[in-house]
């Protein structure tokens, strides 16, 4: 094992780590996600077909987030910010607010937030706790158009990669947790901290799909395994 003693870090959060706050993950065997199909909810075909049933799924998901809080990966991971000397970046696949409930500053969603609601003109975001319907419009526009969930669907860009980039091309350490590896272009992030030299290590329950690009591996529960590499972090400063 490298130990790091400076420099910044980025850190890849997927679904595993906000499973153990009781968020389910949406990479069922049988390809349903709550039950439902990935297509018929996360899509924008799905979203032009039944704007009311994607807008019944996430007021579901936006109700059960305000029932949950962050585990001890996401303390440790706000711990670890407050506490490095270097900068700590969290680049989140997941639409969850814990890592913000945490006490985490800097978090960058690459596929958007539930407690948010956007334009789908001008893509201007406001902050939305409630229920969301097709009469909800936006106030942005001339013509006010119906608010969507600000999440990223499945065929769309995902947000804010040049501020991702550019984090990972300044990064001395890349950690990846919970995180699948099926999912481009977060799996092919392990390549660009690789490319400007990071140290790259994976902590999940199980190896990913691109585990083999990594130097350094961690299984176990994020909740443990995360805590207590971030001791090790942090003690090697002392």
């Amino acid at each position: 094992m490298r130990t790091v003693r400076k420099g910044n870090i980025v850190i890849l959060t997927g679904a595993g780590i906000s499973a153990e706050s009781g968020i389910r993950t949406f990479r069922a065997s049988d390809g349903l996600w709550e039950e439902h199909h990935i297509e018929d909810v996360a899509t924008p075909e799905g979203y032009q077909r039944d704007p009311e049933l994607v807008h019944r799924f996430y007021n579901a998901r936006r109700t059960l987030l305000q029932t949950v809080n962050p585990n001890a990966a996401h303390f440790a991971l706000a711990r670890l910010e407050a506490e490095w000397p270097g900068q700590v970046t969290v680049v989140t696949q997941n639409i969850d607010d814990l890592h913000e409930r945490a006490g985490s500053n800097t978090v960058l969603h690459m596929h958007g937030e539930l407690l948010k609601a956007r334009c789908p003109h001008s893509n201007q975001t406001i902050d939305w706790t409630g229920p969301l319907h097709t009469t909800d419009l936006c106030h942005c526009c001339q013509f006010p158009e119906p608010l969507r969930p600000h999440v990223v669907w499945f065929g769309e860009m995902p947000l804010l990669l040049d501020r991702i980039y550019h984090a990972l091309s300044e990064a001395s350490l890349f950690i990846a947790i919970g995180t699948s590896g099926n999912v481009y272009p977060a799996a092919g992030l392990v390549h660009e901290a690789a490319m400007h030299n990071a140290h790259t290590i994976e902590i999940n329950l199980e190896p990913s799909q691109v585990n083999n690009h990594f130097d350094e591996h961690r299984y176990g529960p994020a909740t443990r395994k995360v805590a207590d590499y971030v001791d090790e972090l942090l003690g090697a400063q002392k």
